[in-house]
């Protein structure tokens, strides 16, 4: 048995007990929840906030500040007082320092709303990446949202990552123009981030756009695409509820060839140092020069000026009577012979001659006339006959 305590229980049993009590069930709370499939009721809505819910304001004050850069320093000294009347309506407070290049945004008295200062936190973030003052005070309306996409650190090459933010922006913003339209977002391309304005739904799609372009996984042009196909799906109800996959386009990702960089030849190491070069009072005092008077060496190194000045025009000249050069002709075959082509055309010549002998002499005998033949033979017995007659 093992050791029990004062209370009778086992140790065993005891620890087991202790650890189903302080043991928390993962997803105890993902249940469904009534509300979940009712059709009245959009989730992706956000309530305007009423200041009726929050009479007595805030208990303590909360601030963000960012920072700006030099060059947005004078548009945001012209564009403060708009931004300031446009938080004073919400009850932020809004502070533009100079000397040290910030903005800072905090919450008063008279703030009702506990969220509109992570609003006020964005609008200067927004201000500091080269949006618009009208435009980013878009963003403290609540069905507004904004996503600063970081895309200075998914590319190490400078070049390509040159090249890819182009092929967001597109020939005279063509294909940024297109995807503001589609996902109904306004988006903004500056240095290494990229500010975006929209809907929770609008921001998804712009921000798998913006990666998926720069990690070079598929071209915004392909993106704009399935956006056009799912925006034209959208409007069939019939399709409502079924998957999309079977009308979208699928894209191959073809392996363009790239050049190969040549690299240079590793010289064998060597302990020891190169030997020194020489210098130019060394290599004066070789030659002698250095020794001649100033008289001398002016005279040397105006004769040394002539002879590079005559080389040169000499070769200007032949580079200009080079252009009056007729062209060689080609040269024919039939002069150009070899000796063993002509050996070759005469033995030729030779049995050819032999053939059209032979072929004369088997046509003459072919043409033979056989009839001269017997009347020859007729007289000839005629003769005999007279020759035994006598």
């Amino acid at each position: 048995m093992g050791n029990s305590d004062e209370n009778g229980f086992n140790s065993d049993e005891a620890e087991e007990a202790q650890l189903k009590t302080t043991k928390k069930h993962k997803g105890k709370h993902d249940k469904p929840k009534p509300w979940d499939d009712d059709p009245n009721i959009d989730h992706w809505k956000i309530d305007k906030f009423d200041p009726s819910w929050n009479e007595s304001g805030m208990l303590e004050v909360s601030s963000f500040s960012t920072l700006f850069p030099q060059y947005r320093e004078k548009y945001l000294q012209e564009a403060w007082p708009i931004v300031k009347s446009a938080l004073k309506e919400y009850g932020i407070s809004g502070e533009l320092n100079l000397v040290e290049g910030s903005m800072t945004v905090s919450t008063t008295r008279k703030t009702r709303d506990p969220y509109i200062i992570v609003k006020a936190r964005d609008l200067i973030k927004l201000l500091s990446r080269s949006v618009p003052a009208p435009q980013a005070i878009k963003i403290l309306n609540d069905e507004m949202q904004c996503d600063i996409i970081k895309i200075g650190n998914l590319v190490r090459n400078k070049e390509r990552f040159v090249k890819r933010r182009q092929h967001l922006v597109g020939p005279n913003s063509s294909t940024l123009k297109a995807l503001e339209i589609l996902t109904g977002c306004y988006i903004l391309v500056q240095g290494s981030t990229v500010a975006a304005m929209g809907s929770f739904r609008g921001l998804k799609q712009a921000r798998r756009i913006v990666e998926d372009c720069m990690l070079n996984k598929m071209h915004p042009v392909y993106h704009i695409k399935i956006l056009m196909l799912k925006k034209e799906l959208a409007k069939d109800p019939a399709l409502a509820d079924e998957n999309w996959d079977r009308f979208l386009p699928k894209f191959k990702k073809k392996n363009v060839k790239q050049k190969k960089v040549k690299s240079k030849e590793k010289k064998p190491y060597t302990p020891f140092p190169p030997p020194q070069q020489p210098s130019k009072i060394d290599e004066q005092l070789e030659s002698g020069e250095y020794f001649l008077s100033d008289q001398k060496k002016s005279a040397k190194k105006w004769q040394e000026k002539q002879e590079k000045q005559t080389e040169k025009t000499a070769e200007n000249k032949r580079k200009r009577e080079a252009a009056f050069v007729p062209p060689k002709e080609p040269i024919r075959q039939d002069i150009g012979t070899s000796n063993a082509e002509k050996n070759d055309v005469a033995a030729m010549a030779m049995s050819l001659k032999k053939k059209a002998k032979e072929f004369g002499k088997q046509k003459s005998m072919e043409n033979i006339d056989a009839e001269k033949y017997i009347a020859s033979g007729d007289q000839r017995s005629k003769k005999k006959s007279r020759h035994y007659e006598e």
